[in-house]
């Protein structure tokens, strides 16, 4: 078959193809093209799920009438400036839309007709596309003093084998939310409303610049749920500069779907960006949880890539692994600066419920006089008073190991004579605490006052209380001791009886025998056996009797798709939180004072005690403020 030029109208088609996917798909372009044109106020309406008619009006600068007739030819921008040569740098983009195939590619598949009119014109005058036939100018009425209104009628009418493959109205509004939801957050200086069918169903006004401005925007559009459990990033490294929110652990969903990540404002879905998210959150959540965040990188163009999709949906960088490292740093270090937050906010929202339904209760009760002294049947352990150091010591054998030493100490906020944990070098494993305070109320997590239901340790601190979960937080404890050996390389090995060939395609065979110093600094020892293979010697003695086929083929993914062997660590950090839930101190044990006085002196000496690795808090807190309003004292 000879070689032939294709028709305009087929080339156009084709274009749409790629870059009018769906409905949503043309709402992103038309309405990228308003930002870039200093919209500040965007109006979308869309009616029988955007296949019926779009509509997208801004106030922009408007397109002249001399430029209206290019603006539907393919390859015609206004976005790229040649330089006197007549060249253009693609490596420098700073608008959302550069390539100049929206207008037209719509146009080819749909009825599309643009009315604008630029700052300085008097008149308004209106472009009419109809499947790739263009109709001349024409004056037109526009109600405001300058911008564009984009009309999209019956999309896909000149493409009827593509609207098979749509989906239900329902489920493409839905996708058109979503879309102009990412739109708003990257934008809060602009204000944006969305009208399905008719009726208005988001109205977002503009807010100040910044991260104030930028929170109230998050919070209008995932809830102030998001607000109260969001945590500020703002860090730079390299002039890239990583910014947003990310939600505690506790805040934790069941899937990813609210995780928004930006380039440069530009909505993107980025598998790095994706599995440094995911490794930042490593420690504190279970494998089936996943972290909400808002995110926004701000890179310099020329050391990123935006042209590597049609729909301009995923990015390259120039230097990945300073973005990975950012990423991950960041989260990690707002997370331990968070400290005691989550349980806070758990307390705080838990108040707020009971609150809701409280009923004082007026009548005098029947039952015997409370004694503080007898242990009741549900492992009450009524309070003896401040144990020493001495009795301090005789805790059990899951409490009584050295706790790892931290250089922060306490994660959360400052506190006087803070304690710290005991001499590592010491032979005793017992846990010795320094000399107590003048008050043990002055403790950050105060003093043990009682056990309720052989789960919970009630304390009292010098302006509240704290409910401890046993459980989950020695689970924390022992994990963290876990980690800390993994961290000084104490991982031990185990020796295969006989060392394993595993086959895999010859690139992927390539990265895991590159990355061979990277793993057996996990335990994991492998090198290349010739080509499309590794060999197997020794794995991780903490995973035991493992599939290692099934683990290098998981590694050789996680280097294709994020450049780190995350699946290794996370295994391991499995093994490390499965081993750290069966050694620590089970629901239903009763516990003695000292006991749970130490158990509350290593949570204060333990990074990222208030929560356990699955995302759940340790403790909640009660300030005394609040227990006063409870009663009425308030």
């Amino acid at each position: 078959m000879p070689i032939r030029r294709l028709s305009p109208e087929t080339v156009n088609r084709i274009a749409a193809g790629e870059v009018v996917e769906r409905p949503a798909s043309a709402i992103k372009e038309l309405v990228e093209n308003a930002l870039d044109a200093g919209g500040r106020n965007i109006e979308i309406q869309a009616d029988g799920g955007g296949l019926s008619r779009i509509l997208i009006a801004d106030d922009g600068k408007g397109i002249p009438r001399e430029e209206l007739p290019l603006a539907i030819e393919r390859h015609a921008t206004s976005k790229l400036e040649p330089d006197d040569a007549g060249d253009v740098d693609l490596l420098r983009i700073h608008t959302l839309g550069f390539r100049g195939e929206a207008l037209p590619s719509i146009g080819s598949v749909a009825r599309l007709s643009i009315t604008t009119r630029s700052r300085d014109a008097t008149d308004a005058w209106a472009i009419t596309v109809e499947g790739g036939e263009t109709r001349p100018l024409a004056p037109a009425p526009f109600p405001g003093p300058h911008g564009a209104r984009v009309e999209v009628r019956d999309l896909f009418y000149a493409t009827p084998a593509r609207l098979k493959f749509m989906k239900s109205e329902r489920s493409e509004a839905m996708a058109i939310s979503e879309e102009i939801k990412r739109q708003a957050m990257a934008h809060e200086a602009v204000a944006f409303t969305l009208s399905l069918d008719g009726k208005v169903t988001l109205r977002l006004p503009a807010e100040h610049p910044g991260d104030e401005g930028r929170l109230k925007r998050l919070s209008a559009l995932l809830g102030r749920d998001f607000e109260a459990n969001a945590l500020l990033i703002d860090q730079e490294r390299d002039g890239v500069r990583l910014s947003g929110y990310a939600g505690l652990p506790t805040y934790s969903r069941g899937n990813a779907a609210h995780q928004y990540l930006f380039v440069n404002g530009r909505p993107v879905k980025d598998r790095l960006l994706q599995g440094a998210l995911r490794g930042a959150y490593a420690d504190f959540l279970a494998r089936d949880r996943h972290p909400a965040a808002v995110l926004f990188l701000d890179i310099d163009p020329l050391y990123v890539d935006v042209n590597v999709h049609p729909a301009k949906a995923e990015v390259r960088f120039r230097d990945p692994a300073l973005v990975r490292g950012l990423i991950v740093g960041a989260l990690r270090h707002a997370l331990h600066a968070a400290g005691h937050r989550a349980s806070t906010t758990v307390a705080a929202d838990a108040l707020s419920s009971f609150q809701a339904g409280f009923q004082p209760h007026t009548g005098v009760a029947s039952g015997p006089a409370y004694s503080p002294s007898a242990p009741s049947a549900q492992g009450f352990s009524g309070w003896t008073g401040w144990s020493q150091p001495a009795a301090a010591a005789q805790v059990l054998p899951g409490l009584n190991e050295r706790s790892a030493r931290v250089e922060s100490g306490w994660d959360g906020p400052s506190w006087p004579q803070q304690p710290t944990a005991s001499d590592p070098s010491a032979h005793d494993s017992r846990l010795t605490l320094h000399p107590a305070p003048a008050d043990p109320l002055d403790y950050p997590l105060g003093a043990a006052r009682g056990q309720l239901h052989a789960n919970y340790i009630v304390a009292q601190t010098r302006d509240g209380l704290v409910i401890v979960d046993q459980h989950a937080a020695h689970e924390r404890l022992i994990y963290e001791r876990m980690k800390a050996q993994m961290a000084e390389g104490a991982v031990t090995r185990q020796a295969l009886l006989t060392p394993e060939v595993v086959d895999l395609d010859p690139a992927e065979a390539e990265r895991v025998a590159g990355r061979a110093e990277e793993l057996a600094e996990m335990g994991l020892i492998v090198e290349a056996f010739g080509a499309g293979a590794v060999l197997v010697r020794e794995t991780p003695a903490m995973l035991g009797d493992t599939d290692v086929q099934g683990l290098i083929r998981d590694i050789a993914d996680d280097l294709s798709e994020h450049g780190q062997a995350l699946s290794l660590k996370e295994r391991l950090a499995a093994i490390c939180g499965t081993m750290a839930c069966h050694g620590s101190v089970r629901s239903g044990r009763v516990l003695s004072a000292p006991e749970m006085n130490a158990l509350l002196r290593q949570m204060e000496a333990t990074p990222h005690s208030g929560q356990c690795n699955h995302g759940r808090p340790t403790y909640v807190e009660l300030k005394l403020h609040d227990l006063e309003k409870l009663f009425g004292r308030r």
